[in-house]
């Protein structure tokens, strides 16, 4: 099983970045204790060397899920500054939150529609009112549905029909990808200082 946490330093001061860095070397540190693999699949350094804005980690192993959920929420990273002598503060915030990595996407194929030909109103003279020449067409994982009658042959009608439910699906796999991006993006805005779930120090 595997799973993905993506930390993040949110818009906190470059020590929320370095935070992140020292609290990732010991999330991954404790991961290896329990035997279960981590890999950075993404990034973003910080403004300082060694400092990361947010990265997202994969956790892969028997027990990914249970272990991600441990480090689920606000983290605390309790030392001083090592850019700030006289800063006073000394509880660096981040939030780690599961995410998906990549949106699923829709593998179309023809034997997955269900064509059906149908007889439409509207213009087309006296071959149409007699043959059934329109195409409705249903993608039976997605449940789209699309209608061709523009042309006065059947087998044109279901060419443009299948061409049409894989554009369709396409926007959506396109739409799921960004909303996914988006979803990411707004974990950096969630980060809540204060009552940490978990308090690391050196």
């Amino acid at each position: 099983m595997s799973v993905h946490l993506l930390l993040s330093a949110g818009r906190g001061p470059q020590e929320c970045a370095w935070a992140l860095a020292r609290l990732l070397h010991r999330l991954e540190a404790d991961a290896a204790r329990r035997r279960l693999e981590t890999q950075r699949a993404q990034a973003v350094p910080g403004d300082r060397p060694g400092t990361y804005r947010s990265v997202v980690v994969r956790i892969t192993g028997a027990d990914a899920e249970a272990f991600a959920a441990s480090w689920t929420g606000t983290l605390c990273w309790q030392a001083p500054s090592p850019y700030r002598a006289r800063a006073g503060r000394k509880n660096w915030y981040v939030i780690a939150q599961p995410c998906e990595v990549e949106a699923p996407s829709t593998t179309f194929a023809e034997a997955d529609v269900d064509v059906v030909a149908c007889r439409t109103g509207g213009p087309g003279g006296q071959h149409r009112n007699k043959a059934s020449t329109a195409v409705r067409a249903t993608h039976r994982p997605t449940g789209l549905v699309v209608v061709v009658d523009t042309e006065r042959l059947f087998s044109l009608n279901r060419r443009l029909a299948m061409r049409l439910l894989r554009e369709r699906i396409e926007r959506g796999d396109e739409a799921a990808a960004r909303d996914l991006t988006t979803a990411r993006w707004r974990v950096h805005d969630e980060l809540v200082r204060g009552d940490p779930t978990r308090v690391e120090r050196p």
